[in-house]
């Protein structure tokens, strides 16, 4: 009996495994339905080639990124010709430009309005001459001088001359005015003779004279020449040697000395204020001809002004500086940068303390200038603490009125000539000779 219930218990335990290895004695032994399927398609394809498979063409609405390349290039490659336009009709509204647009653009999908780069004729390909007309001449060389620069460059040298503690002479002011402005025309012009290869990598002078070709470096020369030498002539001979020495010596330092530095050290910037500082001590000799602490105190305030101004413009140009390979504080010395131009904000405000103390202005000017010397320090702290370019544009407009409105300033509260010939007067002169002594 125990040995019938135990082959009762161990066939039943044994069952399950019995039926999974049928199973899978079975399914390797019949035949599957993909394997059905699979030889159902191997005959189909060797004995009725009507029913085998066909591969389909792909449809037009899926491009190959290769394709739309092609494509690409194809556009790129084709001139539309456009109608001239008559003068009357240059004026148009909103609404009639954009209807001609679409004219264009349909017009343009017509094979009749295009014409391929291949059909133009080889005249058209070719490298062609600039033209030079003589009623361009005058733009072309007043960019060439840098214009601009140069008034500004005039009008310091006049605050100078203004400044100065004798009689105004009009003579006198009117050839040093110009001999000033023809020195700047001169280093200008050698400066963008020097600085054509470089010039050309930035978007702000990428439109230069020579970068474009409008004149020859042979012209540029000639032109520096004829407005150096005669400016520096007239300075030495018309007004005094002092004053053509310092012009002389400005030409250099900007051409020889700023010029080179631009592309080897930041000391550049220090040069440059130099350069721009001598105009007003230019004006100052004219009008004395001794070089007294008047004149430096003039140059120390255009020295100082020139840091928040030049550094806060360079600011926004740091990559096309970097592109044309200048090396400027606001590129590779970005915190030192900030600071020159506070630091320099700053002591615009002790230098106009001085004035007075040198016995150049009255005690009124300091007090008047503090305003405006006080907002553009505030706004080269905002440039030193911000580091952006918000800050920066609005330190260098602000430099652009402070500059004429202080030196305004510092001409209304110059001390008369009177007061000083009444203090000087010798004991027992007369006003005539005092006039013969002041006077050469």
């Amino acid at each position: 009996g125990l040995f019938v219930w135990r082959l009762r218990n161990t066939g039943i335990q044994q069952i399950p495994c019995q039926f999974v290895h049928l199973y899978h004695v079975a399914n390797n032994r019949l035949i599957t339905f993909q394997y059905f399927n699979f030889l159902k398609r191997m005959y189909v394809t060797r004995c009725n080639k009507v029913l085998s498979q066909r591969a389909k063409p792909k449809s037009d609405s899926v491009v190959s990124p290769y394709h739309e390349l092609q494509q690409l290039d194809q556009e790129k490659k084709v001139v539309n010709k456009i109608s001239p336009v008559s003068p009357v009709h240059q004026l148009w509204s909103e609404t009639s430009s954009r209807n001609e647009l679409r004219e264009m653009k349909s017009a343009a999908e017509t094979e009749d309005s295009v014409i391929p780069v291949g059909t133009e004729s080889k005249e058209d390909r070719r490298w062609k001459e600039m033209k030079l007309r003589l009623d361009d001449m005058p733009g072309i060389l007043a960019r060439l001088s840098k214009i601009k620069l140069t008034a500004l460059v005039v009008s310091t040298a006049s605050a100078g001359f203004a400044m100065a503690p004798v009689p105004f002479e009009l003579t006198c002011f009117l050839l040093a005015s110009f001999g000033t402005g023809l020195a700047s025309c001169a280093a200008n012009s050698i400066n963008q003779f020097f600085e054509v290869p470089f010039d050309s990598n930035m978007n702000r002078t990428k439109n230069r004279p020579l970068v474009r070709g409008q004149i020859s470096p042979l012209l540029a020369v000639c032109f520096a020449a004829s407005c150096g030498i005669p400016g520096i002539a007239l300075l030495t001979l018309g007004v005094n040697p002092l004053t053509g020495a310092l012009g002389a010596f400005n030409i250099i330092l900007y051409t020889c000395c700023y010029t080179p530095l631009k592309r080897m050290s930041i000391v550049n910037t220090w040069v440059g204020a130099v350069v721009g500082a001598i105009p007003p001590v230019m004006g100052w000799t004219a009008a004395t001809g001794s070089l007294d602490a008047g004149a430096l105190l003039l140059g120390g305030i255009l020295y100082s002004w020139q840091f928040p101004h030049f550094n806060a413009l360079s600011w926004g140009l740091r990559e096309d500086y970097s592109r044309g390979g200048y090396c400027m504080m606001s590129v590779t010395h970005p915190g030192l940068c900030r600071r020159v131009a506070l630091r320099h904000c700053l002591s615009l405000i002790g230098l106009s303390t001085v004035a007075p103390v040198l016995d150049i202005t009255t005690w009124t000017f300091p007090i008047i200038s503090l305003p405006i010397n006080l907002y553009i320090s505030y706004l080269g702290f905002r440039f030193y603490r911000d580091a952006d370019r918000s800050s920066s544009r609005k330190l260098f407009f602000c430099s652009l009125w402070h500059l004429p409105m202080l030196l305004l300033v510092m001409f209304t509260c110059k001390k008369s000539v009177l007061k000083k010939e009444d203090k000087g007067d010798p004991p027992g002169g007369s006003h005539e000779t005092v006039m013969e002594i002041r006077l050469p």
